[in-house]
């Protein structure tokens, strides 16, 4: 089955994340746990606790079914110790709020090198910085987003990826979620039936499927293969619709998180309702 939701807001609470979603139509979202724009949050409360898990019920979410998202402060391949030691904490913080929600993984963008140090140096550092994480929480899989490679964030390369999960520890808690725009503007075509299934194979043979725990669904703005970070709305960029048709009809993205991130989300509705216009019965039961 395909879960099709989108990054939805928690103005005025966590809590109030599923009835967004479910009125939407969306069978899957993401969130953030915090302000994504601040190092610290007050603690969650038990009552804030509660009501999320009991709104997850009532509108028929799931935790597998949920793509959280850090802050987009946090570099754990910060090259500075000081920086890299803040951005780790608040990873960690992160990591033990979802845990605290019930939620099962949580999504985040690798780090950048800020061009101070290499990137094979990044990539350890990421690396050593979620061995510290694992040890410090107990249950939350920590989900690598790959990325366009805009400025000198890592992970635009599926070798990236594979690098840092080489390097970690406890891998049953490792996964990884592809964004299409990132993978489209990082160079992995997915425009044809034939690049589609090369890109794939190039995934499967790197990574692996077996780490694939949710994706970000965004068309481009930007151009193939240009390393710009630039999303837009399903169909209406240059992605265009076929690639997902093809990530619809495709059996390995069934039963993970598929988010969208589009840039206009009074399209939300539309867009959700457009994709599951494209699952193939014969392969789904959506």
């Amino acid at each position: 089955m395909k879960y099709i939701g989108a990054h939805v807001s928690t103005a005025g609470g966590v809590a109030k994340a599923p009835a967004r979603a479910q009125a939407i139509g969306a069978r899957a979202f993401a969130m953030f746990t915090k302000n994504q724009r601040q190092w610290r949050a007050k603690d969650l409360s038990a009552t804030e606790i509660a009501a999320f898990k009991e709104n997850l019920d009532r509108y028929g979410f799931t935790p597998e079914q949920i793509l959280p998202h850090d802050s987009y402060l946090i570099n754990l391949a910060h090259p500075e110790p000081e920086k890299r030691r803040k951005s780790l904490e608040a990873f960690i913080d992160e990591c033990r709020r979802c845990e605290q929600l019930g939620l099962t993984q949580l999504n985040f963008h690798p780090g950048s090198t800020l061009q101070k140090i290499s990137e094979e140096e990044g990539l350890e550092l990421i690396a050593e910085s979620l061995n510290i994480a694992l040890k410090e929480t107990e249950s939350v899989t920590m989900v690598i987003e790959n990325t366009a490679g805009q400025g000198s964030n890592l992970g635009y390369r599926f070798e990236h990826l594979q690098a840092i999960i080489d390097q970690v520890d406890d891998i049953s808690r490792i996964g990884v979620c592809l964004d299409t725009c990132h993978t489209f503007a990082a160079g992995y075509d997915l425009r044809t039936p034939a690049t589609y299934t090369e890109t794939m194979l190039e995934f499967e043979r790197i990574v692996g499927f077996k780490f694939l725990k949710g994706a970000h669904l965004n068309d481009a703005k930007s151009t193939f293969a240009s390393r710009v970070d630039r999303h837009h709305s399903i169909g209406k960029g240059n992605l265009g619709l076929e690639p997902f048709r093809f990530i619809m009809q495709d059996p390995r993205f069934d039963d993970i998180p598929l988010i969208l991130e589009t840039i206009d989300d009074s399209l939300w509705a539309e867009e959700i309702s457009l994709l599951y216009s494209l699952v193939n019965p014969e392969n789904n039961n959506s």
